[in-house]
């Protein structure tokens, strides 16, 4: 973690820097290792402000605090700071937990094993003989992929079809 000190129109006490140094050691296992921080502390009439921002992979974070005792400024920006990140953490957390969920949830948790083949039973077909023309206009109305029907003359099964490019296949057994 690389953490940058910048103090405006006032100096920056050592005793300060090393307890803003104890807090963010502190805070560092809630913090990336490539995470920048900049410490700002700046003097403005009668108030002082402490901003600390993190900048990291996956963190952006801004706190702002403002007060008359620089000490407790950044005592109260610290906790601040804390707060956000804990919680900053926990929606991480459960992001990740949450998507493990959701991908168990739909059987997604082996990806690399072949899924067996499925069959499923359905019923469309006609049990009345019907001719090949007759078997078109009920699978037509029908709005269906297969259509299974008897054949008018010799009463044998009969599969008509639709294919990809939106023509019909008929299937008669020989």
């Amino acid at each position: 973690m690389n953490v940058h000190y910048t103090a405006r129109h006032l100096l920056l006490p050592p005793e300060l820097k090393a307890y803003a140094d104890k807090r963010l050691g502190g805070l560092g296992r809630l913090l990336e290792a490539s995470a920048e921080v900049d410490l700002v502390v700046s003097a403005e009439k009668n108030r002082l402000r402490a901003e600390i921002q993190i900048r990291g992979k996956r963190d952006r974070v801004l706190v702002i605090e403002e007060g008359h005792d620089l000490s407790a400024v950044l005592n109260v920006a610290f906790d601040v700071l804390e707060k956000k990140l804990k919680k900053e953490r926990e929606k991480f957390r459960e992001k990740k937990r949450r998507s493990g969920r959701e991908r168990a949830a739909l059987g997604l948790e082996d990806e690399t094993a072949p899924l067996p083949p499925k069959v499923v039973r359905v019923e469309y077909f006609s049990a009345k003989p019907m001719s090949v023309a007759d078997a078109l206009v009920e699978f037509s109305l029908r709005k269906k992929d297969v259509l299974m029907f008897r054949t008018l003359g010799d009463e044998q099964w009969a599969v008509l079809f639709r294919r990809k490019d939106s023509s019909y296949g008929l299937v008669r057994p020989e």
